[in-house]
């Protein structure tokens, strides 16, 4: 059995936006992803949290969202390195990331993922996420994009 912890982050210094972008360049899905100066401008926007996964003291994931109505959380950004999926860490951090939105007087999250994603949508639709629209890419159905939401 491993040892599984999760870090909750919510005031963003300039060395914690450093370690959001260290951990954001584990997930390979996101090697095109956000650049760092985007990341930032959204973080200190207002409102967020930062989960991060580790497994054995090793960061083995993370979940960023942040706030973008009053009582709406935006879970934007989130992944699992792939030497340690399958352990339910993504599992673990949207429980803990509901949990934490709830706790905060949240009334709704909010997430988008893509068809590509089948594991993110499968686990979304699991937890009581209701897709509320989408995004099509007439070129390529892999990235149609979804938009979900769960009351909490």
């Amino acid at each position: 059995m491993y040892t599984i912890e999760i870090e909750a982050v919510t005031e963003f210094t300039p060395a914690t936006l450093a370690q959001v972008e260290s951990i954001y360049r584990i997930i390979p899905e996101f090697e095109s992803g956000y650049s760092s100066e985007e990341i930032s401008k959204r973080l200190l926007a207002g409102p967020a949290l930062l989960l991060i996964a580790k497994v054995e003291g090793e960061v083995a994931g993370f979940k960023l969202g942040y706030q973008t109505e009053e009582q709406v959380f935006y879970s934007w950004l989130g992944g699992v390195a792939p030497d340690f999926r399958g352990l339910g860490l993504a599992k673990s951090l949207l429980e803990y990331q509901e949990k934490w939105a709830k706790e905060q007087g949240y009334q709704r999250i909010d997430v988008k993922t893509r068809n590509c994603f089948p594991a993110m949508l499968n686990m979304l639709i699991s937890s009581q996420y209701q897709i509320t629209a989408m995004v099509n890419d007439a070129h390529n159905h892999s990235q149609n994009k979804l938009h979900l939401q769960k009351q909490v």
